[in-house]
């Protein structure tokens, strides 16, 4: 019998340390959208104000971060403070409402797009994340930074939501160690219902494949494209197969 008891106290033990273990930590990082800092193609005057983040594409309007998430159902906002920095005007925390995830989105005034890609870059870098996204205009068109130390063991998941980031962020993010679960291969618009479709799909466990498709439907319907379409905005981040080895022709006899 002591065998048994054994076994069943240290299955109880395990039971309890996975129920109380850490929650999942999402960090994102939002550059806002600045008519007169960014190039970019000029969006209304009252969108592209990198200085207003209440009003701002990004942040501020419908399918922005904040207004988006504050007001989903598969969210609840823990803290939420304004003019964290004179870089950092907005800051929102979050718990899901059914899976263990806590999130932090910080919205960067537009000007200070540079600074917010070093901070996404060094937070995905740092392994203190599980999954670190970035929203905003793709700044690595306009200007170049360094990337950031290399961190021993780092296998921080990442999303990059602008323009054409796969070709400019999948090379700096991979050689940190980092999974790219979620870029893009073309122009587009980077909603925050594209991360919400992507966490919802990534926190299930699910492949990058899914992950794109439940991107590209949530693009689709967004757009009013076909889905097809909506695939094709996303990169393809399945490795292709390797193909098998053929086997050699025998020898000819003499």
């Amino acid at each position: 019998m002591k065998p048994l008891f054994l076994l069943i106290h240290f299955l109880l033990a395990l039971s309890t340390l996975s129920s109380h273990a850490a929650p999942k930590q999402i960090r994102v990082f939002v550059a806002l959208c600045d008519n007169k800092s960014q190039g970019i193609i000029p969006v209304g005057e009252k969108i592209g104000n990198g200085d207003t983040p209440d009003a701002n594409l990004y942040w501020g309007c419908s399918d922005g971060f904040g207004s988006l998430f504050s007001r989903s159902k598969l969210w609840k906002v823990t803290d939420s403070r304004k003019d964290v920095s004179p870089t950092i005007l907005r800051r929102l925390s979050l718990h899901h409402t059914s899976a263990d995830l806590d999130l932090v989105a910080d919205a960067y005034r537009g000007s200070q797009i540079q600074q917010c890609l070093k901070d996404f870059e060094a937070a995905a870098a740092s392994g203190k994340f599980d999954l670190v996204a970035f929203i905003g205009h793709n700044g690595l068109m306009d200007f170049q930074i360094p990337p950031p130390p290399v961190t021993q063991g780092n296998k921080t998941d990442v999303a990059v939501l602008c323009c054409l980031s796969d070709k400019y962020f999948s090379p700096r993010l991979t050689a940190n160690g980092c999974r790219p679960i979620l870029m893009t291969s073309q122009l587009m618009y980077p909603g925050a219902f594209l991360l919400q479709a992507a966490i919802e799909s990534w926190h299930s466990g699910a492949s990058t494949a899914s992950i794109r498709s439940a991107a590209a439907a949530a693009y689709a319907k967004n757009q009013h494209i076909s889905l097809k379409a909506a695939s094709g905005v996303f990169a393809n981040l399945t490795p292709s197969p390797q193909p098998s080895p053929q086997p050699s022709s025998p020898a000819s006899p003499p």
